[in-house]
């Protein structure tokens, strides 16, 4: 198995635990630091951990600043560590007590990766013309956050904004529940959420707030055609919703609707419902010809 410890040719990695990083090495001290926000936002970095999410970091040139793992899952992964080293990344060998110190999950798969925050400006998201947006104000669960970051990814959206009081993109359940969708979106994080919605609808996009109490069905909007034009979709904590002014600046508050007897639908679940009815419509609209 090979490893590029921190520059260099590549060289094997022995399997003496004194040549391994520890939990008091400082590049693992540091990179400890990092499941704290305000380290997080201090040195613009954060820690994406399994294989998966290494993979996909890698894929995103300049990403990665660092990569861990311990000498069996480099091994295992001797692909991503290969690439990590012909990018001129370090590749840091390391303990399973390090390695621990670095995750978060109970049964972690061995490797970590420092990476560089991913953050565009929002006209700089918006330069790119996506035909479908999802905004998240007020969301503090970062697994909720995580979740509908990957469901937009999947919908196709081109942009998610974390706008206000919300969660950290970065914190370490949103990344892992992501599922690397973290790095195939342009992620933007923006202050007042009502300057967000005035530069959307500046841009040309149809601004949309999913509201379990929104006068306009979803199913009613959908048949009428109100989907098929360029749309942000706006998504408020699943307690407490968004704020009545915010879900009042959009363009039509709009309700999931419920055909069974269930009382609501979670945030994520609601999120993907409208992120896929837009997909659909946007897809339709392409494909029906002049």
């Amino acid at each position: 198995m090979t490893a590029r410890p921190s520059g260099g040719r590549l060289a094997p990695v022995p399997d003496r635990d004194d040549t391994l990083f520890t939990t008091r090495t400082p590049r693992v001290v540091a990179a400890r630091r990092l499941h704290r926000r305000r380290d997080r936002d201090t040195t613009g970095r954060f820690l994406a951990e399994g294989p998966q999410a290494v993979r996909e970091a890698l894929a995103v040139p300049g990403v990665v600043a660092e990569l861990f793992g311990t000498p069996a899952a480099l091994d295992r992964y001797a692909d991503l560590a290969a690439t990590a080293a012909r990018a001129g990344m370090p590749v840091s060998p390391l303990t399973d007590e390090a390695l621990a110190a670095l995750t978060e999950t109970v049964a972690p798969q061995g490797l970590v990766a420092v990476c560089h925050h991913l953050d565009v400006s929002l006209a700089a998201a918006l330069d790119r013309a996506p035909r479908l947006v999802t905004v998240l104000a007020g969301i503090r669960d970062p697994g909720n956050a995580g979740t509908v970051l990957r469901t937009a990814d999947a919908a196709g959206a081109g942009a998610v904004v974390f706008a206000g009081e919300t969660v950290d993109p970065y914190n370490g359940k949103s990344v892992r529940s992501s599922a690397g969708s973290l790095f195939h979106v342009d992620v933007v994080r923006a202050g007042d959420p009502a300057e967000v919605v005035t530069t959307l609808r500046a841009a040309g996009l149809t601004v949309l707030a999913a509201s379990g109490y929104g006068e306009t069905d979803l199913d009613d909007l959908a048949d009428a055609g109100g989907l098929a034009t360029p749309t942000a979709w706006l998504f408020g904590s699943e307690a407490h919703g968004l704020p009545a002014e915010l879900a009042d600046a959009a363009d039509a508050r709009v309700r999931v609707p419920l055909h069974g007897r269930a009382e609501s639908l979670n945030l994520a679940a609601a999120a993907a419902v409208c992120l896929y009815a837009s997909a659909r419509a946007l897809r339709a609209r392409r494909t029906t010809p002049s």
